[in-house]
């Protein structure tokens, strides 16, 4: 019988330890939690306002920052202008793709888990590259309708 209340007594303090430490660190962890949450949400708008996933975006965002990234480029040379527009394009859209992968671990990852930034940059580079040699590969077979940018006539 004593070691019945023994052993409650242990859980009663054990309960009680861990109580408190919860009580002491809730308001820290609480913040914490709350401040990743809308840096992920931050990023994670930011990053569906740049990535390809959003429809009206390249109007308002991708094309700026693409032309403000090839006209830097053409002081080097005026031949530039174009070539680093559409690489400005790209990275544009790779940007996003990072970022909404950033912001999404943060909103739904429950345990802090470490980050392998070489690996995260590897895989957004890769399926931004899939993605775009997809959409290349829908406008040669003539499945997407591409505009007529620079026609002659």
């Amino acid at each position: 019988m004593e070691s019945v209340q023994s052993v409650n007594q242990e859980l009663n303090g054990t309960r009680d330890t861990a109580l408190e430490q919860l009580q002491k660190s809730t308001p820290a962890e609480f913040k914490k939690d709350i401040f990743k949450k809308l840096r992920g949400g931050f990023f994670l708008v930011v990053g569906y306002l740049l990535s390809p996933l959003c429809w009206w975006n390249d109007l308002l965002f991708n094309l700026p920052i693409a032309y403000a990234f090839g006209y830097v480029c053409s002081f080097l040379s005026p031949k530039l202008l174009l070539p680093c527009s559409i690489i400005g394009y790209w990275l544009s859209n790779i940007v996003g793709i990072l970022l909404m992968q950033f912001g999404s671990k943060d909103i739904f990852q429950k345990e802090p888990q470490e980050h392998n930034l070489k690996k995260e940059l590897l895989t957004g580079l890769i399926s931004s590259t899939l993605y775009t040699l997809l959409i290349i590969l829908l406008l040669q077979l003539k499945i997407l309708d591409s505009p007529i940018l620079f026609s002659n006539s």
